[in-house]
């Protein structure tokens, strides 16, 4: 079977995976992209201009071996409730980075969206279990990677629908947002930090599930 992976998941050493208000022009509230700086800076990102080493590898297998993506509403847009214009087809522009089928998780249906790069954006109800049989169909023999945001991985680990999750922890303190880790009091019963590592000011987190 698939495995279910989260890769570069960003929070700030308080916990929080994203700022606030979420707007249009402020996807992540007034955290901007400051959790993100890590990833941002590397050749995966800015080719020849950017770094490579360790933190570079980590984003370039992100996508390796994926076939299909999960992710939140509020990851996909900054409108809530009914889709009263359709023509918002995301923060990434018309070749997002996904490459693959992608589940958006919302109540409020909407025609599929196909994208450039082979992504397209399914719009689907369903509890993350059901959800997630979706994901694995479309994966076939390929992983399916759980994206965000905090609320969407937030539950799957409740639920222990997480094989291994990398998160980073960055050096920021933000006060207010959408924190990760709030209702996991009980998340070392299912899962272990099996390895842990700095690189500069940032940590690197790897939560894998344990063995029943």
């Amino acid at each position: 079977m698939s495995r279910v992976r989260v890769h570069g998941f960003s929070i700030s050493l308080d916990g929080f995976g994203t700022g606030e208000p979420q707007t249009l022009e402020s996807p992540f509230g007034h955290a901007g992209e400051r959790l993100h700086e890590w990833m941002l800076g590397t050749a995966a990102w800015l080719g020849d201009s950017g770094s490579y080493g360790i933190a570079n590898d980590l984003v370039k297998r992100s996508n390796q071996g994926v076939g299909a993506t999960i992710m939140g509403r509020n990851m996909f847009s900054p409108t809530r409730g009914a889709w009263e214009d359709e023509s918002w087809r995301g923060w990434w522009g018309e070749n997002p980075p996904y490459h693959n089928p992608t589940f958006v998780m919302t109540h409020h249906s909407r025609p599929d969206l196909e994208m450039e790069g082979g992504t397209t954006f399914r719009f689907v109800a369903g509890s993350p279990a059901e959800v997630l049989a979706m994901a694995r169909e479309a994966a076939g023999e390929q992983d399916v990677q759980v994206a965000g945001g905090v609320s969407v991985l937030r539950t799957f680990l409740k639920e222990g629908l997480i094989d291994e999750a990398h998160i980073v922890i960055t050096p920021l303190v933000l006060g207010r947002g959408e924190r990760l880790w709030d209702g996991l009091e009980n998340l070392t019963d299912t899962y272990a930090v099996s390895e842990a590592v700095g690189i500069g000011n940032v940590t690197h987190l790897r939560l894998v599930k344990k063995s029943v």
